[in-house]
């Protein structure tokens, strides 16, 4: 009577003076799960059961990104694009090599003419096969040329510490394949501003 309280009565104390505290900034409002329970929940088998469906659902997502790289390297979208293309200074370098018309274009060309003339007239083969390393001289200068102005602009526009490391060979190979045939294409008209 006198010397003890109800269960129902102390659980109540208990709950008042837990609501009675002031809720720290790291308060979740819940009670911590048991370390068990979290550990089973997140148990997976590391070989599934069926491996045909295991399988099926791996080529489904790989097929799935593969299909979303696709249209981000046609449309530009950076989120989906492979690494070796990500990022705005990446996204410049390629807008600065599109935006002009570049020797290297011309090679591949003049290489399909040389190849067509070796087989009608290889007396004049020689001619253009000479062509293609004059061509290519003053391609590879063109393209040398065109990096250091792309890089005084990556360094003005992007800050002094900014990692440069591939960037010259991704802008000099970019410049030695057509336009049409660039991958991710071409998002800048020729002769357009660089921005």
């Amino acid at each position: 009577m006198f010397g003890r309280k109800s269960k129902s009565e102390q659980e109540l104390q208990e709950q008042a003076a837990l609501s009675d505290r002031p809720r720290g900034d790291g308060a979740k409002g819940r009670p911590t799960p048991k370390r068990r329970d979290q550990e089973a929940a997140r148990r997976r088998p590391l070989v599934q059961n069926d491996p045909k469906a295991a399988k099926s659902a791996d080529r489904a997502a790989r097929r799935e990104q593969s299909m979303k790289m696709r249209q981000a390297m046609m449309t530009g979208d950076d989120r989906n694009l492979p690494p070796r293309d990500k990022g705005p200074v990446r996204r410049y370098v390629r807008d600065a090599v599109d935006r002009r018309f570049n020797l290297g274009e011309l090679l591949l060309l003049l290489m399909l003419a040389v190849l067509v003339m070796s087989v009608i007239a290889p007396s004049i083969a020689t001619l253009f096969f000479l062509g293609v390393y004059v061509l290519f001289a003053l391609a590879v200068l063109d393209a040398v040329l065109l990096w250091r102005r792309t890089k005084k602009g990556i360094l003005a526009k992007f800050g002094e510490d900014t990692d440069l490391k591939g960037l010259p060979m991704y802008a000099g190979m970019r410049s030695f394949q057509m336009r049409r045939t660039r991958m991710p294409k071409p998002q800048v008209e020729r002769g357009a501003p660089l921005s």
